[in-house]
């Protein structure tokens, strides 16, 4: 089976109480529209992980974010092919997120992420941010 790397982007910010929320995203295409995902992409030929999501994330949303630890890696076997994602925290350096891909966004609590149907590997996603921020 093939297997695909891909980056995807952790977005936290504060909401106006202060509350810690991190941005996703629709998918507007493909096999998975109408699913929500982190936003983030494919890593090209001679691109660290953090370059390939700086550059993705600036041709998704047209912001610059700032690419801090990593908080996990997702190793998901879909049907035709199997995804390595490696998940990096994110915060905004530069702009404000603008959909260029995108059927929709929003800002999600940390401690409330289960509000959307996400793609199945982002599910595992959501349960490391859980496991490391509601510990």
């Amino acid at each position: 089976m093939k297997t695909v790397r891909v980056v995807a982007a952790l977005i936290k910010s504060a909401d106006r109480q202060g509350d810690p929320v991190i941005f996703a995203t629709q998918r507007g295409y493909g096999d998975y529209k109408d699913w929500w995902e982190f936003p983030g992409g494919k890593i090209e030929n001679g691109e660290s992980p953090q370059e390939a999501l700086v550059r993705e994330i600036r041709e998704e949303l047209n912001v610059t974010v700032n690419v801090e630890g990593c908080l996990t890696t997702v190793e998901y076997d879909y049907p035709a092919f199997h995804l390595s994602m490696d998940c990096f925290w994110c915060s905004l350096k530069e702009g404000r997120p603008t959909l260029l891909e995108h059927e929709a966004a929003k800002w999600l609590p940390l401690t409330d992420l289960r509000q959307v149907d996400w793609l199945p590997a982002d599910i595992l996603v959501v349960n490391a941010i859980e496991a490391a921020v509601l510990r």
